[in-house]
């Protein structure tokens, strides 16, 4: 893995960190069904990114 690649990680790992907890709080409070399902998204598309990348 070469430095950008590294440097991509660690971005979408601290995006992950603040986007999970995020995550929960608009679960227990479900005022707006759009921003968890965005918030779910998010969460799998940088999922599959560090999966890919970390693949690489």
């Amino acid at each position: 893995m070469d430095k950008k690649a590294k440097k991509r990680l660690d971005i979408i790992n601290k995006k992950l960190q603040m986007l999970r907890p995020r995550l929960a709080g608009s679960r227990e409070q479900a005022d707006d069904a759009e921003e968890l399902q965005q918030l779910e998204n998010e969460i799998s598309s940088l999922q599959a990114e560090a999966a890919e990348l970390k693949a690489s």
